[in-house]
């Protein structure tokens, strides 16, 4: 059986705004069941272990989809994303690919987290499949090849784009722009419309823009597994 590994964050708040974050609920909703309906065995973490934090704009009703939906019938998950292992105690060897879900939460944990660049830098510089999206690109912050370049150097990556980050209104509240950082690091980063579905895959690394990213990169990912 197919073995993925799904980390979510665990930061909470918005900066200084005195607003939640969090992940993204159909961010993690829709590849969930992608990987699920394709028989894959799922295991949750995040750096701090036990639930994660929801991004409260993320439930409302204008942001529902099938798969959030069935989410929230779904008894089974809900208790597996109450109890998230700490990503301290994760082997990467013992998973055949990992997906990254987004949601403002990255920007500040998972950018800086020493165990998720452990387990990226285990994946991607062996060749293994990895997926971010959204956000969650954010993660390749620090994380360098074996020679010592970024990660991203020279790869085709996408993320949330700094249009879609002065629509949602916070650009001067995230830590950095994720567009901008991707750029810095060398990465070759590509973009389709705000809001819209765009994903890219260069080798076994893939990356989603935006929430309507999420099915389309972990189908992506899937693909990487079956070739």
């Amino acid at each position: 059986m197919t073995k993925i590994l799904m980390i979510l964050t665990s930061h909470d708040r918005l900066g200084d705004t005195g607003e939640k974050t969090g992940f993204w609920l159909e961010e993690f909703a829709a590849p969930y069941y992608v990987f699920k309906d394709a028989g894959a065995e799922i295991t949750l973490a995040s750096p701090q272990g036990g639930q994660p934090p929801l991004d409260p704009k993320s439930d409302a009703e204008d942001f529902q989809t099938d798969a959030t939906r069935r989410f929230k019938d779904d008894k089974d998950a809900q208790e597996q994303l109450a109890a998230t292992e700490r990503l301290d105690e994760i082997y990467p060897t013992q998973y055949d690919a990992v997906f990254y879900p987004g949601g403002h939460g990255p920007m500040w944990d998972l950018a800086e987290n020493a165990d998720s660049r452990r387990i990226i830098e285990a994946f991607v510089n062996n060749d293994r499949p990895l997926g971010a999206v959204c956000h969650a690109p954010a993660i390749f912050r620090h994380t360098e090849t074996e020679a010592g370049a970024p990660l991203v150097e020279g790869r085709k990556v996408t993320g949330f784009t700094n249009g879609e980050e002065e629509g949602v209104g916070l650009t001067d509240v995230v830590p950095f722009l994720l567009e901008d950082m991707l750029k810095e690091k060398g990465g070759d980063y590509r973009k389709g419309e705000d809001w819209g579905p765009f994903v890219v895959t260069d080798g076994k690394l893939v990356t989603g823009q935006n929430p309507a990213s999420s099915e389309g990169a972990a189908k992506e990912l899937l693909k990487l597994l079956d070739a």
